[in-house]
């Protein structure tokens, strides 16, 4: 996958929030005059979008539907994965194509905390995680992160600097759960040998190594008393081990994707921030191959975009979220068969040429009205 042999925190580094946000009503106007740029046809644009199922993705469908004057096809997933599967379909339904792909966060603005939403149509209003579905990944993998930061001591005795773990966290027979890399954590004589230099009921206590120290700190252990952790759990320190059943949502494609950055995510301010970046990252990578052989979009006009959607708690005298884009990259193909990627700085310039004011926009509530006068047609077997 896309994290396998790459530097992961360089990676989810390289996704700029910063000076790269759009408002979602001037991103869908600057994506259609860029198709229009590329030399897709006025009323022959199918877009599809590739969302998350949560109702605060109404609005961006709404505005796709306004400015390309049809409701978008559905390319989408819970959690922001993309059904690769339905590319036959939705080459089939138009003549020049686009799907906008996004996973999506909460922000409160009030707390300016991401990663949660206000429901406004439970009873009190309740702030709850988004995405949701990317919390229930996360939630298991966090209370792994929060028992080692916990269970994790460092002391000092003499100049010797120690380090003492819970015998859970030591288990190499475990199947699953989070595994120490100890070789950057525990002196050793012989590489892979791990002995440590007192037993106690419930934990082992080691010489820390000198990379351990120097990571640490050496004011971390600043005084005789043994102390957590804590945030100094640092995502180098530990990976993941999971088993995972999968799910009849996403076959547990959204896992499989959050695996490798796991570490980063759960030692993260905002992890569900990251979350939604990294899910982002390697949904772009994985749907532009199966994009490249798909015999469908062979021969036709395709933009691929992926974007990480931010869904500002709305106050109660607004109904719809104040939803931010930020577009993350872009693969387009030509209808002579040649195409290009574009990454991140390189689509935010070819969007930012384009005009946010789209000529052709549907006056939708003029169309429902049309809708409403048209003559009654029945429906009768022949």
């Amino acid at each position: 996958m896309y994290f396998s042999n790459t530097d992961i925190k360089k990676t989810l580094e390289d996704f700029l929030l910063e000076n790269n946000m759009l408002t979602y009503d001037s991103f869908v106007g600057r994506v259609y005059n860029f198709c229009r740029s590329l030399g897709f046809e006025p009323g022959k644009i199918l877009p599809s979008r590739a969302f998350c199922s949560d109702e605060n993705q109404g609005y961006p469908i709404i505005l796709i539907a306004k400015h390309f004057g049809t409701f978008p096809f559905n390319h989408g997933r819970v959690g922001g994965t993309v059904s690769t599967d339905r590319h036959g379909p939705h080459a089939e339904h138009g003549k020049d194509l686009l799907i906008i792909h996004a996973s999506h966060v909460g922000y409160d603005p009030s707390s300016r905390i991401f990663g949660t939403y206000h429901r406004r149509h439970t009873e009190d209003c309740e702030k709850t995680p988004s995405c949701g579905k990317i919390y229930d990944v996360l939630e298991w993998y966090l209370k792994q992160y929060t028992f080692a930061k916990d269970n994790i001591f460092l002391d000092r005795h003499g100049k010797d600097l120690r380090v003492t773990i819970d015998n859970q966290i030591l288990n190499e027979d475990k199947t699953d759960g989070l595994f120490l890399n100890m070789e950057k954590i525990v002196g050793t004589q012989r590489p892979g040998e791990f002995r440590p230099i007192k037993s106690y009921s419930t934990s082992q206590c080691y010489s820390a190594s000198q990379e351990f120290c120097e990571l640490m700190g050496v004011a971390t252990w600043s005084s005789h008393e043994r102390r957590s952790i804590g945030n100094k759990l640092l995502p180098e320190l530990f990976n993941f081990k999971w088993h995972s059943a999968g799910d009849s949502e996403t076959h547990g494609l959204l896992e499989e994707n959050l695996l490798r950055p796991m570490p980063w995510i759960v030692s993260s301010p905002y992890p569900l921030l990251t979350a939604a970046q990294a899910n982002i990252q390697v949904e772009f990578d994985r749907s532009f191959r199966t994009l490249v052989n798909a015999d469908g979009y062979h021969g036709k006009r395709v933009v691929f975009i992926s974007c990480l959607n931010i869904d500002i708690s709305p106050s109660e005298d607004i109904l719809f979220p104040l939803t931010k884009t930020v577009p993350w990259a872009a693969f387009i193909q030509h209808e002579n068969g040649s195409s290009v990627v574009l990454e991140q700085q390189d689509l935010m310039n070819r969007l930012l040429e384009q005009s946010q004011d789209n000529p052709d926009e549907v006056d939708l509530e003029h169309e429902i009205q049309n809708m409403k006068d048209t003559q009654e047609i029945k429906i009768a077997k022949v």
